[in-house]
């Protein structure tokens, strides 16, 4: 980010000079659009609910009931649900806390999987009248789906199949911008980023990516700094939606959810957030340390997606993580894939999304 700020700042100094930082495409209409509005942007249909957590976390998500024309039977035609999780752009609200509280903030992924993934999946399933869904998770979506799963027996019988992109379990191996976090001591972590929201989309990712990652030149210093964060392979990012990916990128979360990402880091272990004290984990957990995730008491058969040169889900993490894994049904390793590319390259449907349609449509069957 700061890489991208001091960019903003010399555009701002240099101005347009000789075409240099002349805007390389026109700025996509999905720059300013909601979640709602580029579903129906691509011809799909779109239905908004919220989902209240038992916490009373309220949950904004989409449904994509069919494919395109009011047709079952275009595209893969699934009824398709995007959640989200506390914290994030759209699901930033609570029946009991303000989020300018500090106890709207108190929480990580521990509570995205006891509370969020639980009851949006039950909401799912009352809705529809589904007994049982397919599950499609990336990066800390396996993560909350690995512990709901594994300790939640109830709610790993709704689940068919897991399929899991770029699945993070333990980080021991990581090389990311996580690992250089870990190793700030947590209250200057508190210090400098305060105790409530960490990395919230603003003003100014918009305008870095209409004004600064739209000029030519400076495009390519824009994708090395996403390559920064989830390992490089600039072939496969499609540079023409570039504004889209940062306009909408990073989406929020808690200051704790970091540090509990960061004490997983340094620990190795895939284990609940550690509160600080015995006295605090007994009074949240019955025990003074936080219990570990078991992840081989998840039965749900799962198929994984990993990447070669992903630097936050690394290869030597997967590998750990395969074998303790019961019921796997498939399993690729993409050499060039990086963290991110699971969910934006253009050799994506080639490589994963036609693969998952397959399965589940064989799984209708």
């Amino acid at each position: 980010m700061w890489l991208l700020l001091t960019v903003g700042i010399l555009i701002s100094a240099l101005g347009t000079a000789n075409g240099f930082f002349e805007k390389l495409t026109p700025e996509s209409p999905e720059v300013t659009m909601n979640t709602r509005e580029m579903i129906t942007y691509w011809g799909y249909p779109n239905e908004d609910y919220e989902v209240v957590t038992e916490d009373g976390y309220i949950l904004g998500i989409n449904r994509i009931p069919h494919g395109r024309n009011n047709s079952w039977n275009t595209d893969a035609g699934f009824d398709v649900w995007l959640g989200n999780s506390r914290g994030n752009t759209y699901a930033r609200r609570n029946k009991y806390y303000s989020p300018d509280s500090v106890e709207f903030w108190a929480f990580s992924f521990d509570e995205m999987a006891k509370y969020d993934l639980p009851a949006t999946i039950e909401f799912i399933v009352k809705k529809t009248g589904q007994e049982s869904l397919h599950y499609v998770g990336h990066s800390q979506g396996t993560t909350i789906g690995f512990i709901a799963f594994s300790t939640n027996p109830k709610l790993a019988k709704r689940i068919k199949t897991f399929y899991a992109l770029a699945p993070v379990a333990t980080v021991k191996y990581t090389s990311s911008l996580l690992n250089t976090v870990s190793r700030i001591p947590t209250f200057l972590v508190k210090i400098i980023f305060g105790n409530k929201i960490f990395e919230p989309h603003n003003f100014f990712d918009d305008f870095l990516a209409t004004e600064v990652c739209s000029r030519q030149t400076l495009y390519k210093l824009c994708s090395n700094a996403l390559f920064i964060l989830g390992g490089f392979d600039s072939q496969n990012l499609n540079m023409s939606r570039l504004d889209v990916y940062l306009s909408h990128n990073p989406a929020g979360t808690s200051v704790q959810n970091v540090l509990h990402w960061s004490q997983v880091v340094r620990s190795g272990e895939f284990q609940a957030f550690d509160w600080g004290s015995p006295v605090q984990n007994t009074m949240h957990y019955n025990q003074p340390t936080p219990p570990f995730y078991d992840v081989t008491a998840m039965r749900v058969p799962i198929a994984l997606w990993s990447g070669g040169n992903d630097v936050l889900a690394d290869p030597q993490d997967v590998d750990l993580l395969l074998p303790k894994l019961s019921n796997v049904i498939y399993s690729k390793k993409i050499a060039l894939y990086n963290h991110l590319d699971f969910i934006w390259a253009v050799t994506a449907p080639q490589e994963i999304y036609n693969d998952i349609v397959s399965m589940i449509a064989g799984d209708s069957k």
